[in-house]
């Protein structure tokens, strides 16, 4: 793999230390989903270098106490809370509205739903796609003017940050039915499909607005114990392999502050300036998925121009965002 983008850290690095000698004072961030696991770790290693952050998360009381918390331990007020919730494209446009013409320097699209029972989001998606890509895709094109405008006043390009999960493996998005209206559900199928989409629009954001000042990359941030696997029985996790004979996560496992440092890594690493359209996992450009080593790698229909053209096309036709 020629010229394959690396950096000093790698599976086991955390975020504090992706993040150690940066100065991100000035910049404002909005890291989605912060309220808990990964997010967290996120918004706090970039308030801890200066950054302001906003949690955007569904609930205001564990965001607010975020918030709190992580403020308390930076020693001033860097970190607020912002009512967002992805499952809705009018709360969406709500929260866009709200920010204005702000600007925006770093935007982590963190927050997600995992293997959830067949539901549909108030706009009638399948609940994971719909929330984690179609609310995503609204918010990053709300917010792209911010982003660009961002970069113009920063004297540094603005980055986007798109989490996608080893999931993307189970299944490229289906164009034809990708809110299974038709089709039999599955959940993992629906997941990986959401966490491809979440890729491919990484893809198609970068190549919009490159020439703008802002690149987009996609992340897998590894195998982390976190709520989002709250829609899961411990039975189905032991059967998965997550777990131990203890019921303890098995070695391989992050932490939450190691799951954090590629989604770090992402939105400051030098290595990264001015590159974009990129799937990262463990703080480097992650090397293409094979059957010698199946637990790493990311797979050609996760990185397919012609599919993140498609999405994109579906993407706004679904979400009316004239982009």
């Amino acid at each position: 793999m020629a010229d394959r983008i690396t950096s000093p850290f790698g599976a086991k690095s955390t975020a504090r230390e992706v993040v150690a000698g940066h100065d991100l004072s000035g910049k404002v961030a909005i890291v989605t989903g912060a309220a808990t696991g990964i997010g967290v770790e996120t918004a706090r290693a970039l308030a801890l270098a200066g950054a302001e952050v906003i949690i955007a998360a569904r609930k205001p009381e564990l965001g607010e106490e975020i918030a709190n918390q992580i403020n308390e331990e930076v020693g001033m007020k860097r970190v607020s809370f912002g009512m967002l919730d992805l499952s809705s494209l009018e709360a969406v446009r709500h929260f866009a509205h709200r920010w204005g013409d702000r600007r925006l320097n770093l935007l982590i699209n963190n927050a997600g739903v995992m293997a959830c029972p067949l539901s549909r989001t108030v706009d009638g998606l399948e609940m994971q796609i719909g929330t984690n890509h179609f609310g995503h895709f609204l918010l990053s094109v709300l917010l792209a003017p911010n982003l660009v405008d961002g970069a113009a006043h920063s004297g540094h390009r603005s980055r986007l940050v798109s989490l996608s999960s080893i999931g993307h493996r189970r299944s490229p998005v289906n164009f034809e039915d990708p809110n299974y209206n038709t089709r039999p559900y599955d959940k993992w199928e629906a997941y990986g499909q959401a966490k491809t989409a979440n890729s491919l629009f990484a893809l198609g954001f970068d190549k919009r607005f490159r020439d703008k000042g802002v690149n987009a990359n996609a992340v897998m941030p590894g195998g982390i114990m976190t709520p989002l696997q709250r829609h899961l029985p411990i039975e189905e996790q032991r059967a998965l392999g997550w777990l131990d004979e203890n019921d303890q996560p098995r070695e391989g496992f992050k932490t939450t502050e190691q799951g954090a440092a590629t989604s770090v890594w992402a939105a400051v690493g030098d290595e990264l300036e001015g590159v974009g359209g990129f799937y990262l996992e463990d703080c480097a450009q992650a090397v293409p998925w094979s059957k010698e080593a199946p637990w790493v790698g990311v797979m050609p229909h996760a990185l397919d121009p012609e599919a993140a053209g498609r999405l994109w096309a579906l993407s706004v036709e679904t979400t009316d965002a004239g982009a």
